[in-house]
């Protein structure tokens, strides 16, 4: 059986500052990889949260048809958000508990339209902790951010 996992990470150089972000999309029957796809991207300002944020949404919208999905990320950020906090977040109109504006909102609102889409299955893994896929993520992530790095 065909299963499609996103690992994705974030990276930035100062907070804010150049950043990048990459996803390896991996297609695998059992133990076998069947296809890989690699993405990255930057910008020239931006935050790490941004960049974690970016590699999902980017993972997701990237598939052509609805689809069942693992995606993989180190950032606690992403996962906690989209899987708690952000139905809170829209119950309160786009407002933290503390009912201050939700930061990266139009980042959060563009990943939960593309979430839609898809059935995902969120895990977090421990990030520079020598898990391969997440190490090829955080590679493409600080490939994407170079061109911007002056």
């Amino acid at each position: 059986m065909t299963e499609l996992f996103a690992y994705t990470d974030g990276a930035c150089s100062g907070n804010p500052g150049p950043g990048g972000w990459g996803a390896l999309l991996i297609a695998r029957d059992g133990d076998t990889v069947l296809k890989e796809r690699e993405l990255k991207g930057g910008e020239a300002h931006t935050t790490n949260n941004k960049m974690e944020l970016l590699a999902a949404i980017t993972a997701l919208e990237t598939l052509d048809r609805p689809t069942k999905l693992t995606i993989v990320t180190d950032s606690s950020y992403v996962k906690d958000g989209i899987t708690g906090w952000i139905f809170g977040w829209k119950k309160r109109g786009w407002k933290t508990a503390g009912n201050k504006p939700v930061k990266n909102e139009d980042l959060w609102r563009r990943l939960d339209a593309a979430v839609q889409r898809h059935d995902v299955t969120w895990e977090w893994v421990k990030g520079h902790a020598g898990h391969p896929e997440n190490e090829r993520a955080d590679a493409l992530a600080r490939a994407g951010m170079e061109p911007f790095k002056k």
